[in-house]
């Protein structure tokens, strides 16, 4: 975050000073990076707070509409960046070819030593994989930027500035767009896209001594916990608890579901199933 805060007030400074769009573009996109990892931070934080009797799930959940916030201000980004840059190639100004490369390649060296930070954890967090994706696109981006540079100082292309800059509106939003759809999905407690639900339900029914299933749920608890509940229709209760160890050491490793809850109930039994479609062999 500091070397981020500190590299958008350069770029904003030299974007101004050099009349150059892609500058103040990258500049506004590293900013509401920036705004992404206080969002990515404190959810982590609030995530880590223990549960009470009111929040029986902490503040796990917090994670997710971090996430969902973060993909929404780089959503408003692009639009901005566009519609600046689409009123620049109509009357395209004069930048400062030499300033806005030195700027640039600055960001490339910043953008890529930030994304390193979160390379070893964005395979297994949603919030970490958004701020590594953040940091990789900007140093493509302030690559691109370096490139426009060039361009505008040797051969006076400058259309090529706000050109740059729908380029960079694009980046952003091919770069966001996955992000945004797996937390809305999230958010409304769609079984995550690392867990096969179909596959889940299979090992369920496939297990022994189980005649059906019903009210199967898998949720996300945050953007790195899984929780599941289903109702198991057994013709014969296993004697002890390793039946119920068994099945849930298999969800945790296999389906990455950390919080299992499986209720058991007899063959002849009249519980209500409130899954209908679900409710058959």
């Amino acid at each position: 975050m500091i070397l981020n805060v500190g590299f958008v007030i350069i770029e904003a400074f030299f974007g101004v000073l050099s009349d150059s769009l892609a500058l103040l573009t990258d500049a506004g996109h590293n900013l509401s990076d920036v705004m992404g990892l206080l969002l990515a931070w404190g959810a982590a934080a609030l995530a880590k707070k223990r549960p009470s009797a009111r929040r029986t799930y902490g503040y796990s959940r917090a994670t997710i509409i971090a996430s969902v916030l973060s993909g929404l201000l780089l959503m408003g980004a692009v639009g901005a960046i566009g519609w600046e840059a689409i009123g620049r190639l109509m009357d395209p100004p004069q930048p400062a070819g030499k300033t806005i490369m030195i700027v640039a390649a600055i960001g490339v060296v910043i953008n890529t030593a930030t994304a390193l930070f979160f390379l070893s954890g964005k395979d297994h967090d949603l919030n970490i994989r958004g701020a590594f994706l953040h940091m990789a696109a900007d140093a493509v981006v302030s690559l691109g930027v370096v490139v426009s540079g060039a361009l505008i100082l040797f051969y006076g292309f400058n259309w090529v500035d706000p050109l740059v800059s729908l380029l960079i509106a694009t980046v952003i939003f091919l770069s966001t767009w996955g992000l945004l759809r797996d937390s809305l999905n999230l958010a409304v407690d769609a079984v995550p896209r690392n867990v096969d639900p179909a596959a889940v339900r299979e090992y369920l029914t496939g297990l022994p001594g189980v005649h059906a299933l019903h009210d199967l749920h898998i949720w996300p608890m945050s953007t790195t916990d899984t929780a599941l509940t289903a109702h198991l229709v057994m013709n014969v209760f296993p004697d002890d608890d390793q039946f119920l160890n068994d099945v849930a050491h298999i969800l945790e490793h296999r389906f990455s579901i950390m919080h299992p809850t499986i209720q058991m109930e007899r063959y002849d039994s009249d519980v209500v199933c409130h899954q209908a479609m679900h409710c058959a062999d």
